[in-house]
């Protein structure tokens, strides 16, 4: 799959901060193995940074749904993110060899 399709589906996704959709002109393909693309996604509005990991797959596109109600998101909303989540996620990065199949398969990290 190309980076140009992969920026156009991001264009698809809302801004968790502000709710406008994202420009693929914004969206920067940090890089993928397999179906697993990593991507710096900055938003033109309220300019959050973020990063993103998606499984992306080739296929027969599926019904479209339709976005959460005021009711699902506020059932979704967490705390917000604290400095030390960042300082734990950093302290996490620095050792991590990449392999998400371990990460999240049935293999356990000791």
């Amino acid at each position: 799959m190309k980076e140009r399709l992969i920026k156009k589906l991001m264009a698809s996704m809302k801004c968790e901060e502000c709710g406008q959709n994202y420009e693929s002109g914004n969206v920067d393909v940090i890089g993928h193995r397999e179906d697993m693309w990593f991507m710096r996604v900055n938003c033109a509005t309220c300019h959050t940074q973020c990063l993103v990991a998606a499984v992306v797959r080739e296929g027969k596109a599926s019904e479209e749904t339709e976005d959460f109600t005021g009711v699902e998101i506020e059932g979704h909303q967490g705390e917000a993110i604290a400095t030390d989540d960042v300082l734990d996620m950093r302290n996490f990065l620095i050792d991590f060899n990449g392999d998400f199949s371990r990460l999240f398969g049935q293999e356990k990290l000791r």
